[in-house]
């Protein structure tokens, strides 16, 4: 995993659930481009056809709430999202995606500081992301020892496997 992370912006709004993530209706997908390519679409249905690969969603208040359900981060990183940075997040959500190697970082206000489209740079490490068009810096909130440990394995499932020597 890199520490510092570039990309395109898009903002979402508070409270932005996982139905909105990636509706039930879509369930049954198995396909991970095509799962990816239903993201957001609860939100806007045009958000994940129009999102650039490696950009940085950001949210408000609450992002991630709702049911416990692990396809919302698998939706995010197959839209091609490299990070989620939000005023606060749903606590099962923020463990789902930290799991499965997709990092969010808390930014209290961030959701108001930044504009649609601009480049922050996020250092994970340093606790600071960088609007790259004005050099504004933010402060936000640095992850755990062993969340970063997660991320930086790829995952839960790949940290285990390297853990117990498994392949």
């Amino acid at each position: 995993m890199k520490t510092e992370i570039t990309g395109k912006i898009i903002i979402v709004g508070d409270n932005i659930d996982t139905d909105q993530i990636y509706p039930g209706r879509f369930l049954a997908l198995t396909d991970p481009k095509e799962i990816g390519s239903h993201c957001l679409c609860g939100v806007d249905e045009n958000i994940a056809a129009n999102f650039p690969q490696g950009g940085i969603v950001i949210g408000g208040r609450n992002f991630g709430c709702g049911s416990s359900r692990e396809h919302a981060p698998i939706a995010l990183l197959n839209m091609g999202a490299s990070a989620v940075i939000a005023d606060s997040f749903a606590r099962i959500f923020f463990r789902n995606a930290i799991n499965l190697g997709l990092p969010l970082i808390i930014s209290k206000g961030i959701s108001q500081k930044v504009k649609e489209g601009q480049t922050l740079t996020l250092n994970i490490t340093e606790g600071t992301i960088k609007a790259e068009e004005t050099g504004e810096v933010f402060a936000c909130e640095q992850l755990g020892d062993q969340a970063m440990k997660i991320l930086e394995a790829g995952g839960i499932k790949p940290l285990m496997r390297e853990k117990f020597g498994k392949k």
